[in-house]
This record gives structure tokens, C-alpha cells and sequence, in this order.
């Protein structure tokens, strides 16, 4: 009983490289979708990264135009409200230069009054 081991069939190994080949094209094409879908994937990402950037800058954009406008609006009033206290100022000088007397019956009057207010 002596068994010998005959060698493979040479059809055999046409049948593993038929299916080695099969394998290779399937990896091949496994990994060729695979890239397809990662880049269509980062697109899709990259575009809407772009597009929150832009809606993100653009609001910046309208906050900074914004906080300029009031801004510009505060300074407006503080000026109109320097002007009137000017007017005021002078008005007040030129009573005093005008009724000395009068103007010093008032300020006493107004002390007297604010110190019996505050008392309380």
C-alpha cells in the first residue's frame, strides 16, 4: 500500500488563478466604490463647511454694521445732549450776570430745600 501523491492537475490551477483573478477584480472594485463614495462624501462636507462659513461670516458681517450704526447713533446723541447743556450753561450764566442777587436767593433757597429733602 504504497500511496503516492500524485501532482495537482494542471487544470486545477487554472481554476485557483480563474478565482484569484475574480478575487482581484472584486477587491479592485470594492475598494474603486469605496473611493467614490469617501469623495463624494468629503464634497458634500467641504460644501456645506463653505456654506456655513459663509452664513457665519456674513451674520458677522451684519452684527459688526450693526454695533457701527448704533454706535454712530450713540455719539450723534451724546453730542445733541452736550449742545443742549452748553445752551443750558450759558442761559444760566448770563442770569446769574444779569439778577446776582436773585440768583443767590435761589441757590440758597434750593440748598435749603434739598437739605431739608435729604434729611428725611
Amino acid at each position: 500500500m504504497n500511496k503516492s501523491v500524485q501532482p495537482p492537475e494542471p487544470m486545477a490551477g487554472n481554476r485557483i488563478d480563474d478565482r484569484a483573478e475574480r478575487v482581484k477584480q472584486a477587491t479592485s472594485h470594492a475598494v474603486a466604490s469605496t473611493k467614490e463614495t469617501v469623495a463624494r462624501a468629503a464634497d458634500h462636507v467641504e460644501e456645506s463647511l463653505h456654506h456655513a462659513t459663509d452664513k457665519v461670516a456674513d451674520t458677522a458681517h451684519r452684527a459688526s454694521d450693526k454695533a457701527a450704526d448704533l454706535g454712530d447713533r450713540g455719539r450723534e446723541a451724546y453730542d445733541r445732549t452736550m449742545d443742549r447743556a452748553d445752551v443750558f450753561l450759558e442761559q444760566a450764566r448770563d442770569y446769574v450776570r444779569e439778577k446776582p442777587v436773585q440768583s443767590v436767593a435761589i441757590a440758597l433757597g434750593v440748598g435749603w430745600l434739598l437739605g431739608r429733602v435729604l434729611r428725611r
